[in-house]
């Protein structure tokens, strides 16, 4: 176990965003974070990440609650990637991955050696090697996303959290950015909508809806029609093994049309007002 969750809770505006979610990462999974839009997954990573401090509960990283290290500590250990990244000073690509150095920076000065090597790691990594003297502001919203994965990896974790990161990507990208991702050798979190990309990609898989943990378990544990169709209220087959064993493929059905109009009775048209 190297990141755990007991039983947290957070609250936003009087509202319960997470709700009693505890759950145990095994070293070097990927684990798939599933739930419609507003179950609570992109609060929870924060969570996880130490970015926000639970209202109940706790996290633990290697048996100490998060809340007892220091920011520099996790830093060094966890990794996340947000949904929206921004930054406020024009930077190229490359300075924005030299960002992920930060934690490593002793109280005079890091490694430039290292520093050099984790960077340029990451840019080949992630693909981004070419991008590296384009300006942030000139990037498309795919290639700041790799970039700011490319960021991540420049950090060196042993733990990456990952918030929907084939947004803005097309489908080439986004089959290599989470083939990449398996390939890490680090334990990951990642949030998807893509319930398809998650079965291919993940080897377990967490549902949220509502803020609460509703289902946990391998893909083809947790990816039935009866789940789908209670969480995200639409109907789907779902075909075993179709992406590989124990890696079922979704079908998602058409929406059921609506019921033809009755047709009027003779003699009940206008005239017969």
């Amino acid at each position: 176990m190297t990141l755990a969750a007991t039983d947290l809770a957070w609250s936003a505006g009087g509202a319960l965003v997470v709700d009693g979610v505890s759950l145990a990462l095994r070293e070097g999974e990927t684990l798939g974070l599933l739930g419609p839009n507003g179950s609570g997954k992109s609060s929870l990573l924060r969570l996880l990440a130490g970015l926000r401090r639970p209202d109940g509960g706790a996290v633990v990283l290697d048996g100490a609650e998060l809340r007892t290290l220091r920011r520099g500590e996790v830093a060094r250990r966890v990794a996340v990637v947000e949904q929206q990244a921004a930054t406020e000073v024009d930077l190229t690509a490359e300075q924005v991955v030299r960002l992920g150095r930060i934690p490593h920076r002793g109280t005079w000065s890091g490694d430039a050696d290292a520093d050099a090597r984790a960077v340029e790691r990451a840019l080949l990594e992630t693909g981004t090697a070419a991008l590296r003297d384009r300006r942030w502001r000139t990037l498309s919203g795919g290639e700041q996303q790799r970039v700011q994965i490319a960021r991540a990896l420049a950090q060196e974790p042993r733990e990456l959290l990952l918030d929907e990161p084939t947004n803005h990507l097309d489908v080439r990208h986004q089959l290599d950015l989470l083939a990449l991702v398996r390939r890490l050798p680090l334990t990951t979190v990642v949030a998807l909508h893509d319930l398809n990309l998650a079965a291919l990609f993940c080897d377990r898989l967490v549902v949220l809806r509502g803020g609460r943990l509703v289902a946990a378990g391998c893909p083809a544990e947790v990816l039935t029609p009866a789940l789908i169709a209670a969480v995200y209220e639409v109907a789907a087959e779902v075909l075993p093994d179709a992406a590989g064993p124990g890696r079922p493929a979704i079908r998602f059905l058409p929406p059921t049309a609506a019921p033809a109009a009755p047709p009027q009775p003779a003699g009940s048209s206008h005239a017969s007002r």
